[in-house]
């Protein structure tokens, strides 16, 4: 079997997903107190897949693996994550999962959650790997929470700004954006709203000659510090602008920093700014992926525009 396919749970996959989920939790070592996915039934699975959906994986007709939802405000919740013990190391829980996030997006929702057992340290180190942090524990229960990406299309200038200071009034010290898109799509006049937003002093523009400029607020709250990377040539180049200085008490913008200033912190916003062919359209499609423990449990809220 090489080939996997994940398709949209329908009330003819119920059998198959009762019998993943039991397959795949029968083949766990017995916990205290024990999971009762064992109580799963066909007129369980297939209640939540009417009310909130699930994905089935196949591969040449045989399922290997499952998840049902809970869809709760702008949450995701997974449930019943199951991969059956004789399909496992084959990538099926990555695809479902990563088919599930998919679903989150289309949905416009803003967080993906599950629960992971604390005794199943394999389990837990799945969840990390994939980008999830704990936002959560309960006893042995430990949830779990990703940020998703929000995706727009933004008709102005204008609204590019109005979103930059919406954007600006949910970040804080510390914070990290790494800003990308070719020249001329709109990542200054995104910047331009966070400054105003985050009310600092200083006309913000490109600052492509001088590289990096600092922004004192205006209202005792962080500075804002514009670099831009398009003329660095490295993370060491970087690293010599002692960025470190001020990362814990400014917000810090790279842009064209794709690829070189990840590595300035674990949690940040990645931003593209893509324009269309069309130079007399201000059309702009804007993709903002919060990245790390800092956005797990909140997201990005972005209302400016309708997702």
């Amino acid at each position: 079997m090489t080939d996997l396919h994940v398709v949209d749970a329908t009330q003819d996959h119920v059998d198959d997903i009762v019998n993943v989920i039991h397959h795949a939790f029968s083949a766990r070592r017995v916990l205290d107190p024990p999971s009762t996915a064992l109580s799963e039934n066909a007129t369980t699975v297939a209640a939540a897949i009417a009310e909130h959906g699930g994905l089935l994986v196949l591969s040449d007709g045989v399922p290997l693996g499952a998840v049902l939802f809970e869809q709760v405000g702008d949450v995701l919740n997974l449930r019943r994550v199951s991969v059956d013990p004789r399909y496992q190391a084959r990538g099926v829980a990555s695809a479902m999962v990563g088919c599930a996030e998919e679903v989150a997006v289309r949905r416009g929702l803003g967080r993906v959650n599950l629960i992971a057992r604390v005794e199943l340290p394999d389990t837990v180190e799945f969840w990390r790997r994939r980008g999830y942090s704990v936002v959560d524990q309960q006893a042995q229960n430990l949830t779990f929470a990703k940020a998703m990406p929000v995706e727009l299309t933004v008709p102005t200038a204008d609204e590019m700004q109005a979103i930059g200071e919406e954007l600006a009034g949910q970040l804080r010290a510390g914070d990290v954006l790494v800003l990308s898109g070719d020249l001329g799509a709109g990542k200054t006049t995104f910047t331009q709203g966070l400054g105003v937003g985050l009310k600092v002093r200083g006309a913000i523009t490109s600052p492509t000659f001088v590289i990096s400029r600092v922004h004192p607020s205006l209202a005792d709250g962080p500075a804002l510090v514009h670099v831009d990377a398009y003329r660095i040539g490295g993370f060491a180049e970087l690293d010599d602008l002692d960025l470190d200085a001020s990362l814990e008490d400014a917000v810090t913008v790279v842009e064209w920093g794709h690829g070189l200033a990840e590595a300035l912190a674990p949690d940040r916003l990645d931003i593209v700014v893509t324009r269309g062919d069309d130079d007399t359209d201000e059309t702009r499609s804007l993709r903002i992926t919060p990245v790390g423990p800092r956005w797990a449990a909140s997201g990005v809220q972005v209302s400016v525009l309708e997702r």
